[in-house]
């Protein structure tokens, strides 16, 4: 028996775990989730991942999964905390010593990174990430999540109707923009088993990317899971079914 730690992605909390639960307990395995402090614009990943490591009981066989935003986060509970396994669900890999935005800025226009009040860095830690493949898909940039329309087309656009209504219902206000502009503070990500999920129909964050950065930066060739951008909303039985699979 595992215990899943399941860390929510931006827009979103506990909930949107509670069809994804009931197949892990099916096989026996336990579950804790717990609310990040997405709302308060001040909140840094260093507090984001303590409130995932007050959430956690004390075990030895510890899953930490974390979707999106999440990606940023989880690395830093497993520095603090001993746990078996990485699991990345369609997720930002942080890359030690620079921000996501660090990572794409060079593609986009002066206007933009100046309404972000970006501060470049020294170009020659940057250019490495210049071959990389795009990390969001450019139909996602810029887009207004806080309409419903747009969480509908980009969130849960493969979800059941009742299913998308109700994870609409219950989106939450994100504020902290953290995993996009905060320098991350690891020296190298922690030496635990990884696994990383690439949602093939995700219409937020780039496929190619997440397989291309699984390989680069985890080590590890991306399982294929055949879903939008929240599996746990829309292919809840597969997703548990890979993340209990060896």
């Amino acid at each position: 028996m595992s215990l899943y730690c399941l860390v929510h992605g931006a827009f979103q909390a506990t909930w949107c775990w509670d069809l994804l639960i009931p197949y892990l307990e099916a096989q026996g395995h336990k579950a804790v989730t717990m609310d990040l402090p997405i709302e308060n614009a001040s909140t840094t990943l260093s507090q984001f991942a303590d409130t995932v490591i007050q959430a956690l009981p004390k075990t030895d066989d510890i899953v930490l999964v974390g979707h999106s935003m999440a990606g940023t986060i989880i690395p830093l509970v497993a520095e603090a905390v001993k746990v078996r396994q990485l699991v990345f669900v369609a997720a930002l890999i942080p890359y030690p010593g620079v921000s996501t935005l660090d990572q794409f800025s060079h593609r986009l226009d002066s206007n933009t990174l100046k309404s972000f009040n970006y501060q470049p860095k020294d170009p020659s830690k940057l250019e490495q990430f210049h071959n990389e493949p795009d990390m969001f898909e450019p139909a996602s940039v810029g887009k207004d999540y806080s309409d419903e329309a747009v969480l509908k087309e980009f969130f849960f656009h493969d979800c059941q109707p009742d299913v998308a209504q109700w994870a609409i219902s219950k989106s939450r206000s994100q504020q902290s923009m953290a995993y996009i502009f905060e320098t991350n503070p690891l020296k190298a990500l922690p030496h635990v088993e990884r696994k990383y999920i690439v949602c093939t129909n995700d219409r937020i964050l780039s496929p190619t990317w997440s397989r291309y950065a699984a390989r680069k930066r985890l080590g590890v060739d991306a399982i294929e899971l055949p879903a939008g951008h929240c599996p746990h909303l829309s292919r809840p039985e597969l997703l548990a079914s890979v993340l209990t699979s060896d």
